[in-house]
């Protein structure tokens, strides 16, 4: 069915959703795609950029090309995305520093229900769609587990650094702003993001063109041919990522950074075992709130 501007405008709100969560190191914005009815079309839209386009576009015309791309819907989403990086990162990045326990508490009750809604697709359970979960779950955890690395600007980097980081980020579960983290590119591409630097943003944005063209290839391949272990390894990522965004965590270890302590190796502990206020009750609401809200989205999706 043809959309109309309210669904383009419910499509840049769900791009917005998906910007927020790609900004949290620990959050996918594959997640909030997925929950939110429109991972599929992504990824179908994503591998119809390709250079038989350009031939559609000479002898057909802009218009004919716009539709085989999908570009209104690809363009809503973007849109989204975009002015959530632009205008929540800041917020979220002062809650993660001020309120991480309560932010985490509603990332953890969205990612569980996520979890459920993920699963409920999968047509067949079978032994081999459940070891294909388990090790979709021991992949991210093990993911979740991992230092990061020292702050690194060369170019080459760079470029793999955000074709690695763009394949997680439309994968649900595991965070592209983790992936960054962990390869130590985090800090440097925000900077140069704040700071303006072409050649450093440009860099990885080519690297994530690139990562994101060749990965969406191989997801609608696996949607295609092997659909339920495809969900079951989604599945498993989800479930592994909890790990990540646990609200109650005890520091083990810190490093400095540009002359910035930072923590970067956590044990998760139970609310007593906190070591400051738990905010329990305030958590436990968040939680509830992050949880509900998938089902909310989903019956959402559903109508539509």
């Amino acid at each position: 069915m043809a959309r109309k501007l309210i669904d383009y405008t419910i499509v840049t709100l769900k791009g917005m959703a998906m910007g927020a969560a790609d900004v949290v190191p620990g959050v996918s914005g594959g997640t909030i795609a997925f929950i939110s009815g429109i991972y599929e079309e992504l990824i179908t839209s994503i591998n119809n950029i390709k250079p038989s386009l350009m031939t559609v576009w000479r002898k057909e015309g802009f218009g004919a090309l716009w539709k085989k791309l999908n570009g209104n819907f690809l363009a809503s989403l973007f849109l989204g995305i975009f002015i959530s990086v632009l205008s929540l990162a800041k917020f979220l990045s002062w809650l993660l520093e001020n309120e991480p326990v309560l932010l985490w508490s509603f990332f953890f009750g969205l990612v569980l229900a996520s979890i459920f809604l993920v699963g409920k697709e999968i047509k067949k359970w079978s032994i081999a769609t459940i070891l294909i979960a388990i090790i979709g779950t021991a992949i991210a955890y093990f993911i979740t587990t991992l230092p990061p690395s020292e702050n690194v600007d060369s170019l080459p980097y760079l470029f793999l650094s955000g074709a690695l980081a763009v394949c997680a980020m439309i994968l649900p579960g595991i965070s592209g702003a983790f992936i960054l983290v962990l390869l130590g590119s985090y800090k440097t591409i925000l900077d140069a993001a704040h700071e303006w630097d072409f050649l450093l943003v440009g860099t990885v944005a080519i690297g994530a063109i690139f990562g994101l063209l060749s990965f969406a290839k191989l997801l609608k391949w696996m949607f295609k041919n092997y659909h339920n272990a495809t969900l079951a390894l989604l599945t498993g990522f989800i479930i592994g990522s909890l790990n990540k965004i646990w609200p109650w965590k005890k520091v083990l270890e810190t490093r400095v950074f540009d002359g910035k302590s930072i923590d970067v190796d956590f044990q998760n502990v139970l609310p007593n075992q906190f070591d400051g206020d738990p905010q329990l009750f305030a958590s436990i609401g968040l939680a509830i709130a992050g949880f509900s809200l998938i089902f909310i989205l989903e019956r959402l999706a559903s109508k539509k």
